[in-house]
């Protein structure tokens, strides 16, 4: 199998279950450790060796790209596509992609699924093994919320269910896929589901059960998919352990003005160009540039760029979407 060096990133969707935060805002530019959430995706699929990146957007979408670029500051290709004849599942999806795929294998990954390991170990399994479909898995204690894999009494996966009521194992499916160019042919056989859609563990089954070379590994360290608001505060909070040292586990951006009676308390991350006063920050608060904090104690909460924040007193886990303005009544 050749090496991987293309990629296809979700840029779409609605997020409905994230509103109204991304009513107007698309989900993937949601700020993490303040660093919109897409970005973080990109950064793992380059540092993987990932040279062309596809990403699919929706039909009005402009923002996104704006943000997002060309790739040239990850050194990479990044080429935008809207996905033909609107949503019609994650196997969809791919499938329009397929004029840039080519006959080259790649991966797939949803954007809003946030790991710490590297896909490294994944790329050199899949391309070692000569596999035609590898799929990254993850521990949980909701697995019915997923994609889960049946393995048989020899630990050999046999199939793969979608968000099954009764699940056969402990193990999700993450949004991290390894495919050959046979996905295509794989595609072209299946049905839409019940719900309308061509469901992605529909393609694994067809490699299952038609003698392909299916493999499967686990993700170390945590993994986070960032479906709800409060996986978002859990993902932030996770990224800023991981990016911030215990003994510097506070960041302050370039021309930020820390005012009196301020105290952060790490792991905490100021953007640039803010000015905070008379509050307390942290721990695990991210402030996104140009924002305004003052006369509050906040924590474990998200703040977005250009926001400004006085009321009330103290706010725990909260997501403060962008512009916003909370002020004293």
């Amino acid at each position: 199998m050749s090496k991987i060096t293309k990629a296809i990133l979700t840029g779409g969707g609605r997020a409905t279950r994230l509103r109204p935060i991304t009513t107007n805002l698309n989900k993937h530019l949601i700020p993490l450790a303040n660093k919109p959430m897409i970005f973080h995706a990109i950064e793992k699929a380059v540092e993987a060796g990932i040279k062309e990146i596809f990403i699919n957007t929706n039909p009005e979408e402009t923002e996104l790209q704006k943000v997002v670029g060309d790739g040239s500051r990850w050194g990479i290709n990044i080429t935008y596509y809207v996905q033909e004849g609107g949503p019609q599942g994650i196997a969809h999806v791919v499938n329009c992609a397929k004029e840039f795929i080519g006959s080259d294998p790649f991966m797939f990954y949803l954007s809003d699924n946030i790991i710490l390991a590297s896909l490294r170990p994944l790329f050199e399994k899949f391309e070692k093994e000569n596999l035609d479909c590898l799929i990254a898995l993850s521990k949980v204690p909701d697995p019915e919320r997923f994609g889960v894999p049946r393995f048989d009494e020899n630990d050999k996966l046999v199939e793969v269910l979608e968000k099954p009521s009764n699940p056969p194992s402990d193990f999700a499916v993450t949004g991290i896929y390894l495919f050959g160019p046979d996905y295509f042919k794989a595609f072209a056989t299946i049905d839409k589901s019940a719900r309308g859609e061509y469901e992605i563990p529909s393609i694994f089954n067809y490699f299952l059960q038609n003698g392909y070379k299916m493999g499967h590994q686990e993700i170390t360290g945590w993994w986070k998919d960032t479906g709800k608001a409060d996986d978002l505060i859990l993902a932030n909070k996770l990224l800023m352990d991981t990016l911030l040292s215990v003994a510097d586990n506070i960041k302050v951006g370039k021309g930020t003005h820390i005012g009196d009676g301020v105290k952060l308390n790490g792991p905490v991350m100021i953007g640039a160009n803010c000015q905070l006063k008379n509050c307390t920050v942290g721990p695990y608060v991210s402030v996104g540039e140009g924002s305004t904090v003052k006369d509050i104690t906040i924590q474990n909460s998200i703040i977005f760029d250009d926001t400004s924040v006085s009321s009330p007193p103290v706010i725990n886990d909260a997501i403060i979407g962008p512009a916003a303005s909370i002020i004293p009544q």
